[in-house]
């Protein structure tokens, strides 16, 4: 399971532009409602981020909207962790042991 970035549009409003691209609304007019409300969707992220922290600065702001991925060790040790509340999966700890002395 993938987890959706903040700004991924909701399944509704995926489904309202995919009915008016099948019943011929053109490709570029669909192409600028869908760039726009990303755009609007980001304008509103960011200026509910921007009192949060003054004083900021644009790399604070590029750091906050677009954080970096986890790292595959971040989301080994994630699914290890949801794993071992079902599971017995690793009773002496060796497998989170060894992903925690791995390099990000």
């Amino acid at each position: 399971m993938t987890q959706q970035h903040p700004i991924t549009p909701p399944p509704e409003l995926i489904q309202r532009w995919s009915e008016q691209f099948e019943a011929g609304r053109s490709l570029y007019a669909m192409f600028e409602d869908i760039y726009r409300a990303g755009a609007d969707a980001e304008l509103e992220a960011c200026c509910k981020w921007l009192p949060k922290l003054p004083p900021w600065s644009g790399d604070d702001l590029r750091r906050h909207r677009r954080p970096k991925p986890p790292s595959l060790k971040e989301q080994a040790l994630k699914r290890l962790t949801e794993a071992e509340r079902t599971l017995i999966v690793d009773p002496d700890g060796i497998i989170r042991r060894a992903l925690e002395q791995l390099d990000d």
